[in-house]
């Protein structure tokens, strides 16, 4: 049981010691330095230059570049395994670096303290589209050849890395960073590989031409993982007509009597139509020949869609005739654009009511679903539009070479309007996919591509990650929808910069030859000199192929990086789960039928402090580097150093959005700088005390004293749950609530008279400084993790070590359960919770002015006050210490001649002991009266008989120091 404290007038606040704290005026100023005020060379604050160097100190001073490797070859009964994943060496390093990096070290950190040994080894994406187009800039393609295009990635990726590594090695991140993981290293290719061949030899991967999302802008096919969605955008939506030239066979009586009929459909692609194999309908659904009022034309629709289409072409439709979908079966239109052809019209379930007709054009090409109904019912796949999204000659003169997305796209329209086949034109504005890397809208494209067949691994990832502990759980669905939409994973790219993907084409036929022969000898050639060496070579050392693609980096790093067969945890931003956690899972049930992660946490993103996306041409990009170092102008962007930033990391909740801003980091600052005050006060009060020869047996201490063993020890496994479950924020709550609450609030206001004027060598004041130690180094190390420089400072400054040790090699907070004893808690709560109701009984005034008798029957609960004060009235009881008044009278009933100004309170305390097979509720009286007694000059208490005169306790230590 744990009770809210009330801190007494005059007593309160870390930040307030010195020496006007006990001694002023005249007479005070007498016994000035017989008081063991606090002294320590820790500073109070470091700011702007001097931070930075001081941080820069710490790291060489403490080695934090020596720490992974000393954990590593120290032995440990567990190891603790937390698998990179590699960010792209595309650029500077941003927020979002800092978030994801920040993240993972404080609870590397943290396992490193608890004595476990952690796998961590850093890596880089080091290929891929990006890094291709960043690196050659406006060069373009067209004058270099794919091993210069290599070269050009490999340079501007290791540069990238380079910033990237020094960015993260300033944040206090612990690795090893000469040994990394890089995707463009040889061995890591051969790994690759080497799952590539398992999976193709299990029947997974295979060569296929069907559509796939096409980035004309990159001109590469691209997996859902990199697509994304912006919801402004606006495209020309056409309501179409497509001629009905054979009515179906049911209800072809009903055609003398009808006239023409048309289906009609709409799309936000009008650029499709010259691709048009088929209408297709729902069967399960009623449709309807309906009559326009304004010109009589007959539109066959979905009846459900009957009103919302009248609405939409401002006119009335007169329903001739309704009939269920089925009925639809073997009817044929005719093409709107090309007048020979013929189109049939096709049952398909996934045509939707929810917007259009309730009839979808199709066209195989350039749509899943299209591909879908094209493979059960044997039509065509033609694709008309290149690599640039540009219309072939298989469109006709008219198209060929115009831009699907622009002009292509207007000249259709035109076509259309001018065979009479537009009823209406309208701007549709939609969630459209764009190419994440470009900001350029992509297509759907039918092309050949290499496939891993996922919907045969669907289910088993599904089981393989229900073992899978999500961080936060309800990531889990989201994981789950992205793997309900992947059926199959296109793995290809048509660019130069990644991995070959090792299949030779027959000259002649064209066809693949691809078996685990040529794969292994392929993997060993690329782990001794790279993939580079697919163009260096000579085609004999490979055989004499015809290289078509370069292989997308399928998340198979677990094969080429970790020890053992899972990680502990994955730890990455929410864009992940359809990317790098989903490819993983993937490729390690293909192969090993089990995920790669025990547990998977996702964080979102870093945004600005409105929460918006963070954008350069908005101008609230926030800058990692500026931020530690400051900006240009040092009064708009003053330097915070690291701490600060790994502060806003661990006090954020990054399982949502995660702000940052000038008011975020300020105010990391300054919970920071409250933090060092409280620091400094422990380190002040610990001057000359070594815990190693001058620690008190828990049992001698104090009651209070031991009470706050107890209080550190729970606020220690809260800290360690909260680690664990890589909750950082509510190790910040719990921090700040034992600092505020346990520790200024309530026990530094109680003992700074013991600390302050007690002989130094009292066991009372041994008994005090040996729980501040026990904080200090609480305190110190539950915040090491979170930050690493400050904790490494006030380990220098703090005693009972060596020259030469740093925290993060002496462990986690050290409890014992010996610290808890049974009556402990209740004597010391049942007293503070008379104190309470004494300091509300005399609001605005000071506790040390009042004398107290507190009235118990005889009992439990009076034994328990009776262990902190023997005789009946004492000033230097322990109950008086705790009262912080002047003078405590411990009795069973009130005094007849209780004097009429005193202030009278009442209150009950429940005793709960063995577990609840004690428990007793008792009452007491709090009477409060102005003391009769003086204030001790020196340590001014109202404990002396005389004005100006030392109290008994002040004299008798005076003259025992003579």
């Amino acid at each position: 049981m744990l009770l809210v404290r009330r801190s007494a007038v005059g007593f309160g606040g870390v930040a307030r010691w010195g020496l006007r704290c006990l001694c002023s005026g005249d007479a005070a100023g007498r016994y000035r330095d017989t008081v063991l005020l606090p002294r320590t060379d820790f500073p109070m604050r470091v700011n702007g230059p001097n931070l930075l160097e001081r941080e820069i100190q710490i790291q060489q001073k403490c080695g934090f570049d020596q720490l992974y490797t000393w954990q590593r070859e120290k032995k440990a009964k567990k190891e603790y395994c937390l698998h990179d994943g590699p960010p792209y060496a595309n650029g500077d390093p941003h927020v979002g670096h800092a978030l994801n990096k920040i993240l993972k070290d404080i609870r590397n950190r943290f396992e490193v303290l608890r004595g476990r040994q952690v796998h961590y080894v850093p890596g880089w994406d080091c290929h891929g589209l990006p890094i291709e187009l960043k690196a050659l800039g406006d060069l373009g393609t067209n004058e270099l050849s794919p091993l210069q295009i290599r070269q050009k990635a490999r340079e501007f990726a290791e540069r990238a890395i380079s910033r990237q590594r020094a960015a993260f090695q300033r944040w206090g991140v612990m690795a090893d960073w000469e040994n990394c993981y890089y995707t463009f290293d040889g061995k890591y290719e051969a790994a690759q590989l080497k799952v590539f061949q398992e999976m193709h030899n299990k029947g997974l991967i295979y060569q296929d031409y069907k559509p796939v999302f096409w980035s004309p802008s990159s001109r590469t096919a691209l997996a859902e993982a990199e697509l994304e969605y912006n919801p402004e955008h606006v495209s020309r939506a056409l309501y179409i007509t497509f001629p009905l030239l054979t009515l179906p066979a049911k209800l072809a009586a009903k055609a003398g009597v009808w006239g023409r009929v048309s289906a009609l459909i709409w799309t936000t692609q009008p650029w499709t139509i010259p691709a048009n194999q088929a209408v297709c309908y729902m069967p399960k659904v009623q449709y309807s020949v309906v009559k326009r009022a304004d010109n009589e034309q007959l539109l066959l629709v979905a009846s459900e869609r009957i009103n919302s289409l009248a609405s939409i072409l401002k006119t009335n439709l007169e329903s001739l005739a309704t009939f269920p979908g089925t009925d639809l079966e073997g009817g044929v239109c005719q093409h709107p654009t090309i007048p020979s052809k013929q189109v049939p019209l096709l049952p398909a379930n996934h045509v939707t009511m929810t917007k259009g007709t309730g009839l979808v054009h199709t066209a195989p090409a350039h749509g899943m679903e299209d591909y879908g109904v094209a493979t059960h019912f044997n039509l065509p796949v033609e694709c008309m539009v290149d690599e640039e999204g540009r219309f072939t000659e298989l469109a006709g003169p008219e198209l060929q070479k115009k831009s699907v997305m622009t002009d292509g796209n207007a000249t259709v329209i035109s076509v259309l309007q001018e065979a009479g086949a537009v009823v209406k034109e309208e701007d549709c504005v939609h969630s459209y996919p764009y190419d994440w890397r470009t900001k350029q809208p992509v297509m759907i494209r039918a092309s050949k591509q290499w496939f891993i067949n996922t919907a045969s691994l669907k289910d088993k990832a599904k089981d393989a990650l229900q073992k899978v502990r999500v961080i936060p759980e309800s990531a889990r669905s989201s994981l789950l929808a992205m793997l309900d939409r992947r059926t199959y994973w296109c793995i290809s790219r048509q660019r130069s910069w990644g991995v070959p993907i090792p299949v030779f084409y027959h000259k002649e036929t064209g066809e693949p030859l691809l078996n685990k022969h040529s794969v292994t000898h392929i993997a060993k050639v690329f782990s001794e000199k790279g993939s580079d060496s697919w163009w260096t070579e000579p085609v004999e050392t490979f055989l004499t192929p015809e290289v078509l693609q370069k292989m997308q980096y399928i998340g198979a790093s677990w094969a080429a990086v970790l020890p053992d067969p899972r990680a502990d945890s994955y730890v990455e931003g929410k864009d992940q789960i359809g990317g790098w956690f989903q490819s993983s899972l993937l490729t390690s049930v293909a192969v090993r039928n089990k995920a790669p992660y025990k547990a998977l946490v996702v964080h979102g993103f870093a945004v600005s402090e409105r929460g918006e996306k963070m954008s350069k041409s908005v101008g609230n990009v926030i800058d990692p580097d500026v931020v530690i170092n400051g900006g240009k102008d040092l009064s708009v962007s003053p330097p915070y150093g690291a701490d600060v930033l790994r502060w806003w990391v661990a006090e954020s909740n990054v399982f949502s959005e995660v702000q940052i801003g000038p008011n975020t980091l300020n105010a990391a600052k300054d919970s920071i700088s409250k933090l060092r005050r409280t620091l400094r006060f422990l380190l002040g009060n610990l001057q000359s005390f070594d815990p190693r020869s001058q620690a008190v047996d828990p049992k001698q201490m104090h009651y209070i004293d031991q009470y706050m063993l107890h209080v550190l020890r729970e606020f220690s496994m809260k800290v360690t749950d909260a680690y664990s479950e890589f909750d950082n924020g509510r190790v910040i709550r719990l921090l700040q609530s034992f600092i505020t609450r346990d520790l200024s609030n309530f026990y530094f206001s109680i003992i700074k008279d013991r600390l302050y004027c007690d002989p130094e060598d009292s066991l009372g004041r041994r008994s005090c400084q040996t729980v501040l130690e026990e904080i200090l180094d609480g305190v110190s190390r539950s915040i090491a993790p979170v930050l690493p420089h400050l904790a490494e400072e006030v380990y220098l400054h703090a005693p009972g070590h060596d020259e030469g040790d740093t925290l993060f090699r002496s462990g986690w907070i050290k409890t014992s359960s010996v610290w808890r004893r049974p009556g402990l808690e209740e004597a010391v709560e049942g007293a503070c919770a008379i104190r309470d109701s004494f300091l509300s009984s005399i609001p605005g005034c000071n506790a040390a002015e009042f004398e107290l008798i507190v009235v118990i029957e005889p009992g439990l609960f009076f034994e328990l006050m009776e262990s902190l004060q023997e005789e009946p009235t004492s000033t230097c009881s322990q109950l008086t210490e705790l009262m912080m008044a002047s003078r405590t009278t411990l009795a069973n009933s009130l005094p007849r001649d209780l004097p009429l100004d005193a202030i009278t309170s009442t209150g009950t305390f429940l005793i709960n002991l063995e577990g609840g097979m004690i428990r007793e509720e008792s009452a007491y009286i709090v009477a409060a009266m102005p003391t009769s007694l003086s204030r001790c000059p020196r340590c001014r208490r109202y404990t002396s008989d005389e004005p100006d005169c030392l109290c008994p306790r002040c004299q008798t230590m005076l003259e025992n120091a003579k």
